[in-house]
C-alpha cells in the first residue's frame, strides 16, 4: 500500500530544474526507448505513487462560436464543423453533470467555454459555477481563453483550483497553427493565473504538423517557467472534419509516449495528463504511457467536442494494470 510519503510532492529535489536547453530536450527525445522509459519511470516513482491516477472530467459549458482561428479546433467560428454557437449552460445543468461525474469517480471537474476571453458578466456566471462545484467536494478547473489579472483574481476568490491554458506547440511553430493571438499572449495569461495563486494546467498538442524540435522547444518553455505547471496535459490531435487539420496524419504512438516520458523527466513533480487521443490507442500503448509517467486522465465519454473512452472501459483497463485513483492532496 502506498504511504503518504509516496504521494507527497517534494519541491526541494535537485532534479527539479528551470534551466533546460533545447539541445537537452532533443537529446532526451532521441534516447533509446528503453533508456528513456527507465529514466522517466524512476523519477515517476520518486515523486508519486506509480500505480495511482488522478481522474478529471471535462464539460463544455459553452459550445462553439469562438473567433479564434486555431486550426485544430471544432469550435472556431471560421470553420464548417457542425458546431454552432450556444449560450452558456445553466448552473443547475452544470451541477447535474458535476454530480454525475463525482458519482462515477471523478476527482476534478473541468469546465471549458469557447471564448477568446470572457466578458465580465460571463465570468461572474463561471465564478458561480466554480463555487457551486467546489461545494460538491470536487476540485475545480476552467479553461476560458485569455484572462486579465483582475479576472484571474476573481476566479481565485470564487475558489478555483486550476486554470487550463495550453501552449499547444513551440513558439517557433505557433504562427502556423494560430494567427489570432500570440505566444506571448498565452504566457501573459499564465502569469496572471500564477500571480493570482491558482494552480496552472498547461501542456500541448502533438500531431499539428510540428517537428520533433518543436516538441522539444515546447517542453523547454514549460519546464523553464518560474514554477512548473502543476498539471501538464499532453494531447494527441483528434483530426476533426471541417478544420484545416482534418487530414493530418496521426503521430506514432511510440513518439507520443516519448513526449510523456520527457515531460516526466523535465517536470518530475508535475501531474502529467494523458489527454486527448486515448480513444485511438490500444491498451498496450496506454500502459506504456502510464509507465512513462502519465498519472492523470480525462475520465468520461467526451472531451469538449471529441469522444473519449467511457468510464467502464477505463475501469477495466485500471483493473488490468492494477491502477487506482490518486489521493487528492490537500
Amino acid at each position: 500500500m502506498a504511504t503518504q510519503a509516496e504521494n507527497r510532492v517534494f519541491t526541494d529535489q535537485p532534479d527539479i530544474r528551470h534551466d533546460w536547453t533545447k539541445a537537452e530536450a532533443e537529446a532526451l527525445l532521441a534516447l533509446p526507448f528503453n533508456d528513456l522509459l527507465y529514466r522517466a519511470h524512476g523519477l515517476h516513482r520518486r515523486y508519486f505513487d506509480a500505480n495511482a491516477v488522478q481522474l478529471s472530467t471535462l464539460l463544455n459549458v459553452k459550445d462553439g462560436g469562438c473567433p479564434e482561428d486555431c486550426k485544430y479546433c471544432a469550435q472556431s467560428a471560421r470553420y464548417e464543423t457542425g458546431f454552432k454557437a450556444q449560450k452558456l449552460m445553466a448552473l443547475g445543468d452544470v451541477l447535474d453533470k458535476a454530480r454525475a461525474a463525482k458519482a462515477a469517480g471523478a476527482q476534478r471537474f473541468c469546465m471549458g467555454a469557447a471564448w477568446r476571453s470572457p466578458k465580465d458578466h460571463e465570468l461572474e456566471q463561471i465564478c458561480d459555477m466554480v463555487g457551486a462545484v467546489k461545494e460538491l467536494g470536487l476540485e475545480t478547473c476552467v479553461t476560458l481563453g485569455m484572462l486579465s489579472g483582475d479576472q484571474a483574481r476573481r476566479l481565485k476568490r470564487a475558489g478555483l483550483d486550476y486554470y487550463n491554458h495550453n501552449l499547444d506547440t513551440s513558439e517557433e511553430y505557433y504562427g502556423a497553427v494560430i494567427t489570432t493571438r500570440t505566444y506571448r499572449d498565452r504566457l501573459e495569461t499564465l502569469g496572471h493565473v500564477r500571480d493570482a495563486g491558482i494552480n496552472v494546467c498547461c501542456g500541448g498538442i502533438l500531431g499539428l504538423g510540428e517537428a520533433e524540435a518543436d516538441r522539444a522547444s515546447m517542453l523547454v518553455t514549460l519546464a523553464n517557467l518560474a514554477e512548473h505547471p502543476e498539471s501538464v496535459p499532453i494531447n494527441m490531435l483528434v483530426a476533426i472534419e471541417g478544420t484545416p487539420y482534418a487530414e493530418n496524419d496521426q503521430i506514432d504512438p511510440i513518439d507520443f509516449v516519448r513526449v510523456i516520458a520527457a515531460a516526466r523527466i523535465m517536470m518530475p513533480a508535475s501531474v502529467v495528463r494523458f489527454a486527448a487521443g486515448r480513444l485511438t490507442m490500444d491498451a498496450a500503448t496506454q500502459a506504456l504511457a502510464f509507465f512513462a509517467g502519465a498519472n492523470s486522465i480525462f475520465y468520461g465519454e467526451k472531451l469538449l467536442t471529441t469522444p473519449n473512452p467511457d468510464g467502464d472501459s477505463d475501469q477495466a483497463l485500471f483493473a488490468r494494470l492494477g491502477l487506482k485513483p490518486m489521493e487528492v492532496r490537500g
